[in-house]
This record gives C-alpha cells, structure tokens and sequence, in this order.
C-alpha cells in the first residue's frame, strides 16, 4: 500500500510507514525507534518551544532514529527561516500530523433545533531536524545529576499509590491480584546506553502501563479492536508509555529481548491497519497521562 492515494497524502500511511521502517531497521536487536531516541528528550518545535504529543513523538524518534538525527528540536521550513536558520538542500523533511477540525450542524427534524458537530480530519505538516539546518546553534542540554533524577523517578513511582511486591525473577503486572511484580533492583544489569538503575525503572514503568489499564483505572482492552494481537498491542501501549515517562523523567527506556516475536507481531498489525499506532500512542498517552496526575 502507498502512502499516497490519488495524488493525494495518506497522512496515516506515511506515519504507520516511517514507524514500520523504523522498527525494521532495529529489529536484529530489538531496539525500537523510542529507545535509543527517547534520551534526546521529547521532541520539540523549535520555533515555538511546544512539545510535540502522541503519534507524533513516535513519528520523530523513528525519523531521528533512521536518518541518525541527533536533536529533539523541529521545525517547518518556514519557521526555520523565521528563526534566521535554512534548511540545507536536499534535505528530506519528516511527517507530523495536525487534526482540522469542519463544524457542521444536524437539524432535530421534530423541534427544528440546531445542534453543531465537527468532523476532525488529520492532516500532515513536514518538519525539519535542527541537525539539518544551517545558522542554528543546538542548545547544550545540561548534564543532570543521576543520583537526582532516579530521586525523582522513585517519588513518581511512589506517587502512583501501586502496590508493587519486589522479589521474583520476573517482571510483571498481575491482573488477577491488581499488582505489580518486581525483581531486584541488583539483579538488572546495565547496558551501553543506560545503568542497572535506569534499566530497573524502565521496566517497573512499563509494568505500570499495563497497571493503569485495569477495569477500574482507565478500562483498557485492545482485543475487540486487534483481536488475536490485542494482548501484542497492549505490550506496545505499555512500550510507548514506558517510552513517554522515561522521556519525561530523564532516564533510558532499554531494550528488552524478549520483544522479538512481538515486533514482528506489532509489523503484522501494523502494515495491516494504518490507525493501529495512532491507536497505541494514544492509549500510551493516555496512561503515561493518568501516572502523572492521578
């Protein structure tokens, strides 16, 4: 299938196609486009200091992930020039999607009572890595200390009022009892891009993903809508909301070997339905969300 139709963008295919080049390209070793990427910070516009929300920070950590973009700063070509910055020829922009919103009215036939509505319709806007830009000076980030920032994951996790039982060799979210399991902290072992510390977090924050979808919190089942891959889809709605909070908290969302037949599960589910990834960035915003103002 083409992104294109008629002549015509497919914003939903372009996206789902960038993120499926993405997860291709980082299959052999499981790394997917919110790893590696999710340490620059959450994508920004660089022009208006706004952060960039849902499909979109997926989107541009897949298009930083394959083209190497070392910035979470974006903007439109226009906006870079506004700046005094200019894109570099034959550079190659990214897709963002925007909803427009057309008001229309539905007459009551029996009272005669108009009442308006809006058709939300998702558009694409084509943005620009600061990386390739010429007169931008990329902004230093400052090194924070990372004794204080797993300070603050710990006061978040706390503030989640989860009941999390340590001990066990394996991670996971029990339905039945409506608890979190965790193995030691000192059994988790680092890797090139992140320490023991931050990969233990990464996990407990994917295991609350999965906590926030209970009956009583946010209600969360994918089956009726991916059917046999519904349980795939919600280990990447707990994948990109884990992704989110690591992004948000300043610490290294890893990799996970055990994901393997899962993306190949998510690239099945993906190429199939073009609104899947909307589907999951929003269900994981939705929690990353609900952790953080509850």
């Amino acid at each position: 299938m083409t992104a294109h139709q008629s002549g015509r963008l497919d914003v939903y295919q372009a996206v789902t196609d960038s993120i499926i080049q993405a997860l291709e390209a980082g299959a052999t070793t499981y790394e997917c486009p919110w790893h590696r990427q999710s340490n620059l910070g959450n994508p920004a516009n660089a022009a208006t200091g706004n952060q960039y929300h849902g499909v979109n920070v997926i989107a541009l950590w897949a298009a930083a992930m394959v083209s190497g973009y070392t910035s979470n700063l974006w903007a439109t070509y226009l906006q870079w020039q506004n700046i005094g910055a200019n894109v570099r020829r034959g550079e190659r922009s990214s897709i963002v999607v925007f909803y427009k919103k057309l008001p229309y009215e539905v007459e009551d036939p029996r009272t005669g009572e108009k009442r308006e509505f809006a058709h939300l319709f998702a558009r694409a806007s084509r943005v620009f890595n600061a990386t390739q830009v010429d007169g931008f000076t990329i902004p230093d980030r400052p090194p924070r200390d990372l004794v204080e920032r797993i300070d603050n994951v710990e006061q978040f996790v706390r503030g989640t009022r989860a009941d999390i039982r340590p001990g066990g060799s394996e991670a996971f979210y029990s339905v039945a009892g409506d608890y979190v399991a965790m193995p030691p902290s000192d059994s988790f072992i680092g890797t090139a891009t992140s320490t023991a510390t931050e990969c233990y977090y990464s996990v407990l924050l994917h295991e609350l993903v999965h906590w926030t979808g209970a009956s009583h919190r946010l209600n969360r089942d994918l089956s009726d809508r991916f059917g046999g891959k519904g349980y795939a889809m919600e280990e990447l709605v707990a994948e990109l909301g884990a992704a989110f909070l690591c992004s948000k908290l300043e610490i290294a969302s890893t990799p996970r070997a055990d994901h393997a037949a899962y993306i190949a599960n998510w690239l099945e589910v993906l190429k199939a339905d073009k609104r899947a990834i909307f589907t999951a960035a929003s269900q994981a915003s939705e929690a990353a969300d609900y952790l953080t103002y509850m």
